[in-house]
């Protein structure tokens, strides 16, 4: 409980703090959402000329589309930080973190947020509402499958940031590898060849930030969201071991921060 209070007090923090410039916040909001919509029209154009692809209707690329912007976007939004580990690792900057009682993971996490984000989270439900209006009975899962999303997306996020622990600096290294994240995460598993495919399933799980939530959304089973489930929160706990585990490496900044 002190866990989700300290989140969620950020969380209203980190909003107080954008509302503070709304103009600002709104335009880079707007600006996300134009970003996914001409993404998604890539996707419009291709579908136009081919109906199917590997067993994919558009409808089911939409889904997909807005399943990996609400993942996303939760998991720059509430942990707003997830991108910058390997910097912050890198540069000692975890100091002010650790002196403090919170859980000093968790605290890093959450002590930022993306205001591009929520948009992301924004795109994504309306696509999802407003291109799939009878799927409205099926928001609950579509969102439940958002957040698990983002469990993986924050997760393979602190994995390779706490690369930062023993190669120094990796942040180029996190970043290419969270973009490949999301990037093959906004395709079909189903496209890709057979090695390709174990690649996405395991070291970087791109099917299961997007295609393997997007499947259940057209065909549900109990057995794929156990794996799913199984998958986010064994991904969530292998991040934490890695982080702490590279701790013991961490060489302090020597930093005196005040933050208000």
């Amino acid at each position: 409980m002190k866990t989700l209070r300290l989140v969620w007090r950020y969380i209203r923090h980190n909003l107080m703090a954008a509302m503070a410039y709304r103009g600002a916040f709104l335009l880079q909001v707007l600006g996300m959402i134009l970003n996914d919509v001409m993404l998604l029209f890539f996707w419009t154009i291709l579908f136009s000329r081919f109906p199917t692809l590997n067993g994919w209707e558009l409808r089911d690329v939409i889904a997909l589309y807005g399943v990996v912007a609400v993942g996303f976007g939760i998991a720059t939004a509430v942990c707003g930080n997830s991108g910058s580990l390997a910097r912050m690792i890198a540069g000692g900057d975890l100091d002010y973190y650790l002196a403090l009682p919170a859980d000093p993971l968790v605290h890093v996490l959450v002590s930022n947020t993306s205001l591009p984000a929520w948009g992301d989270m924004l795109f994504g439900i309306l696509v999802y509402l407003m291109v799939l209006p009878e799927r409205w009975i099926t928001l609950p899962l579509f969102l439940v499958l958002g957040v698990f999303s983002g469990m993986i997306f924050v997760a393979f996020s602190v994995l390779v940031g706490s690369l930062a622990f023993w190669l120094g600096q990796a942040q180029d290294l996190a970043m290419q590898l969270r973009n490949a994240l999301l990037t093959f995460g906004l395709y079909p598993i189903d496209i890709f060849p057979g090695m390709v495919r174990v690649l996405l399933y395991t070291l970087i799980p791109a099917a299961f930030v997007g295609s393997i939530p997007a499947m259940m959304l057209v065909e549900f089973s109990w057995g794929r969201l156990g794996g799913l489930v199984a998958f986010a929160i064994g991904s969530m706990l292998l991040a934490r071991w890695v982080f702490f585990r590279g701790l013991r490496r961490y060489e302090s900044g020597n930093l005196v921060t005040a933050r208000g």
